[in-house]
């Protein structure tokens, strides 16, 4: 009987102790019992070493070496890629890398066709000037589904403090929708003479860097997003007014954005023109 016992203690030992054998090469361990295993993905605030499924000095990485910011996968499209539309002769496909790398006076924000769009203005009054006066024209044309995404992210982003109408008067500080309005400061009314007559950079810079109250959306909004939006503000100005700014027509100004319709016509006849030299 005693013999039984000391065998069934043994064989228990062994059990145990092989159940708390550690981790080695494509061995994840052995576990005595479900739901032990440890997820080798990034876990929240551990700031420490990260010791889940590690088992050796290679293996144990700290969170700051985790989150640091690596290579981008081969192959794959960077956020905010901006690249070239196909065009039907030579001097439009150069006209139109010239306009993107801003080596024309309407666009001063240069587009690598890489994919990295940087932005080399400063959150300072000083550059919030400097922008104003040389971002001028919007680089995208104007497109009705362009302006369907810029509605849809003006709504989304803008509208409770600006209002659906771009008038200020947005959910956060119209009391007649809102009894309990308590706002520090009142959003910029866009259909206002002073924002109507500004150029696109302003809206640019405000977009990348804030203004007063209001923060940065440069993580919110890619590239082309920046510019959907801007467009739709455009629009939302030119029904206040009872001018006209859309993919057909700018009456606006001619100079915050080219009409997509025009422009398509002239590359048709620029092709049509081109079919028949080679004839």
């Amino acid at each position: 009987m005693k013999n039984i016992r000391n065998f069934l203690i043994l064989v228990v030992m062994i059990i145990a102790l092989n159940a708390c054998s550690t981790a080695d090469g494509d061995f994840g361990g052995s576990e005595y019992m479900p739901d032990m295993a440890h997820s080798i993905a990034q876990e929240a605030n551990i700031y420490t070493y990260y010791k889940y499924n590690t088992w050796d000095e290679e293996s144990t990485i700290k969170l700051k070496d985790l989150v640091n910011i690596h290579d981008p996968v081969a192959g794959t499209i960077p956020r905010g890629f901006t690249g070239m539309a196909s065009s039907s002769s030579d001097s439009s496909r150069e006209m139109m890398d010239e306009h993107l790398r801003g080596m024309t006076s309407l666009n001063e924000i240069g587009v690598p066709i890489n994919g990295s769009v940087p932005y080399h203005y400063q959150d300072t009054e000083e550059e919030r000037a400097r922008a104003t006066a040389e971002i001028i024209e919007n680089p995208y044309p104007i497109t009705d589904a362009g302006l369907v995404r810029g509605k849809d992210l003006f709504i989304i982003n803008c509208a409770i403090c600006h209002g659906e109408k771009g008038n200020g008067l947005g959910y956060l500080v119209d009391d007649t929708k809102n009894k309990k309005v308590k706002f520090p400061a009142a959003p910029a009314n866009f259909t206002q003479d002073a924002f109507i007559a500004s150029s696109n950079g302003r809206y640019y810079h405000a977009i990348m860097y804030g203004r007063n109250v209001m923060g940065s959306f440069a993580d919110k909004l890619s590239y082309e997003e920046r510019w959907e939006v801007i467009h739709y503000i455009r629009s939302l100005q030119a029904a206040s007014i009872g001018a006209t700014y859309n993919q057909t027509e700018n009456t606006l100004n001619p100079e915050y954005g080219t009409p997509a319709s025009p422009v398509q016509a002239a590359q048709q006849t620029d092709t049509t023109i081109g079919s028949q030299g080679n004839e």
